[in-house]
């Protein structure tokens, strides 16, 4: 495409030219609208990954909870009180320890 300028040179823009413009041009528009996509994949990311430590964190307190728990039951004391209501007697006697050999 052969352009005339004001003063008669002819001006002339290759086949060429034309491709690197309108790459640049794409370029341009590209850019932005990735950099604003991706930014929203790493926020999606970031509320996931908060949620997921938030679900962490109430699963921890729930274990430790239910670990208190389970120490407080098979305490002495417990047991004996378990047994006394059933009708049982405790007798350190017939308790046997048994250790293994390392």
């Amino acid at each position: 495409m052969r352009k005339r300028s004001t003063s008669g040179k002819k001006i002339t823009i290759l086949k060429g030219e034309k491709i690197l413009y309108v790459l640049l041009f794409l370029l341009v528009i590209a850019v932005p609208i990735s950099n604003v996509f991706t930014k929203a994949i790493l926020s999606e990311s970031n509320i996931e990954v908060e949620q997921l430590k938030s679900k962490i964190a109430k699963q921890t307190n729930l274990n430790e909870s239910l670990g208190m728990q389970i120490n407080e039951l098979a305490s002495l004391d417990k047991i004996q009180e378990v047994a006394k209501e059933a009708g049982l007697t405790y007798n350190n006697d017939n308790i046997k320890v048994i250790h293994e050999n390392e």
